[in-house]
């Protein structure tokens, strides 16, 4: 096993740990307003409050029809971003969050005889004092690890905990692998595969009936059709039934689609093209899997992204089963909508880029928590594409008819994770590869798996203060700070 222990002393104490970090600048004076108390020493440079359009809530109105909106819900906290290595590079970081407060993220050739190796973070959720934890691959199969793959993915179903290592390897096919004791053990692997081409695979989990297993499990692949190809287990993913038409079969929508997520009540939803090739769409399913249905997403007004990663719309419920999609408009600004009748009909769309100069973004990302509350993460430029960074935004209150946006950036101003491409936020770059991936934690964080380009390094970047997007909206317990300090490649702090 490889494991990587970061340990790093907190040399400055705070005031207090609910208190934001400033920068020390003491800025222009403004009027006193419900932000400038929210945090003891100053609302950090790289954290903005919003709403729609890049509006800075710190100088604007906060009345709708007259009515303050910044109550209840839909009220300020204070906010900041940080990042953790793994201690290991990563390559299209997929995560997963277990009950145990264990995170999981996949890492490219790292584990055993170069295997795709399953990094447990222990230590991370609930961290208090010092920056304390241990990354450490997990994957131990009982006979011979499965050969690396193209494409890594690790997914835990959130109703049992099962943690599912997904292999593609070369379009050919794919294998699947298991636990169901946080990594402790694994099962034999099976194959997943059917007649179609292997690739761009993604894999869910939702409580529909199942014959053999609680939840019922769905893979989706671009099969080179012109939709995506989809197949269903029943017995916790050790057969497959046939791969069926992920999509209305006079769709044309392109198999290339963005993450599946099940819902709550059993459906199960992802993103891509729609069926004209016009706008992006969502599709559902109600019966595991089986057929799909056609869902459009309001595009008229944003366009779509003509970049590489155009497929990308993404979509997630909240535990009362709205859901709540995001994608890359054709100004490169990621969009936001929510639909509470599984898909049959949408707001109107929200640019949630914050007032943050930014040139671009891509690689969306979307979770939800408890309902009415989401987050978006996603990669900017700035400054003419010189400088790329990584975001997390909060909404407490999508409902709200003004939703407050609360954006961290999650590396310093001088810390960029990537800075050898100008074009990287409309590119496939480094570690990032063709996606990124968002969940929330049992507590309400969220925490986002990527990739520190820089240095090579896989990162779970999160708030180390912010709202919780799980019980009442209310304050994150806070944890220490970690960035550069807890990078291997860079300082000598962590240990392999």
């Amino acid at each position: 096993m490889r494991t990587v222990v970061v340990c790093v002393a907190i040399l400055v104490i705070a005031p207090t740990l609910t208190g934001c970090f400033g920068s020390g600048d003491e800025g222009p004076e403004v009027e006193e307003n419900v932000f400038s108390s929210l945090c003891d020493e100053g609302v950090s440079p790289t954290t903005w409050y919003h709403y729609a359009n890049a509006t800075n809530a710190m100088n604007t109105s906060s009345l709708y029809n007259g009515t303050d909106v910044l109550i209840e819900n839909n009220s300020p906290f204070c906010a900041k971003g940080t990042y953790y290595s793994i201690g290991m590079s990563t390559f299209e970081p997929t995560i997963g969050i277990t009950s145990a407060d264990n995170l999981y993220i996949s890492s490219w050739g790292n584990g055993q005889s170069g295997a795709t190796a399953i990094v447990q973070c222990s230590g991370l959720i609930g961290m208090v004092g010092n920056v304390s934890y241990t990354c450490v691959d997990v994957y131990d199969p009982p006979l011979f690890p499965v050969a690396n793959s193209n494409d890594p993915y690790v997914y835990v179903d959130p109703w049992t905990d099962r943690i599912m290592k997904f292999d593609m390897h070369a379009l050919l096919g794919m294998t699947v692998e298991w636990s169901d004791n946080e990594g402790s053990s694994w099962s034999p692997s099976s194959v997943a595969t059917g007649w179609s081409v292997q690739d761009h695979q993604t894999i869910a989990s939702s409580p529909y009936n199942a014959i053999a297993h609680p939840t019922t499990w769905v893979f989706c692949v671009n099969g080179n059709y012109p939709y995506p190809i989809c197949s269903t287990s029943q017995d916790g993913g050790a057969t497959w039934g046939p791969e069926v038409p992920g999509a209305p079969t006079d769709c044309n929508s392109g198999g290339l689609t963005g993450h599946m997520i099940g819902a709550n009540d059993g459906n199960f939803y992802r993103g891509n093209p729609g069926c004209d090739g016009e706008g992006y769409s969502i599709y559902r399913s109600t019966n595991g899997g089986l057929t799909w249905t056609e869902h459009r997403l309001p595009t008229e007004t944003t366009g779509t992204a003509d970049t590489w990663n155009f497929e990308e719309a993404q979509i997630h419920p909240d535990e009362e089963n709205n859901l709540h999609a995001m994608w890359m408009g054709i100004d490169n600004m990621p969009y936001y909508s929510y639909s509470r009748d599984e898909g049959d009909t949408w707001s109107n769309p929200l640019m949630i880029a914050p007032p943050a100069g930014l040139d671009g973004a891509g690689f969306p990302a979307i979770a939800a928590g408890d309902e009415g509350r989401v987050v978006f993460a996603y990669i900017a430029t700035s400054n003419e594409g010189s400088t790329w960074d990584a975001y997390l935004t909060v909404m407490t209150d999508a409902f709200s008819p003004m939703p407050l946006m609360t954006t961290v950036q999650i590396n310093d101003v001088n810390d960029p994770l990537e800075n050898a491409k100008t074009d990287c936020g409309y590119d496939r770059c480094g570690g990032f590869g063709d996606f990124i991936d968002v969940l929330v934690d049992q507590h309400g964080r969220a925490w986002f798996g990527l990739s520190h380009n820089v240095v090579d390094e896989g990162i779970f970047a999160t708030f180390s203060v912010g709202p919780s997007l799980r019980g009442p909206v209310a304050p994150l317990a806070p944890i220490p700070e970690g960035g550069p300090s807890t990078l291997v490649g860079t300082i000598g702090n962590a240990t392999a």
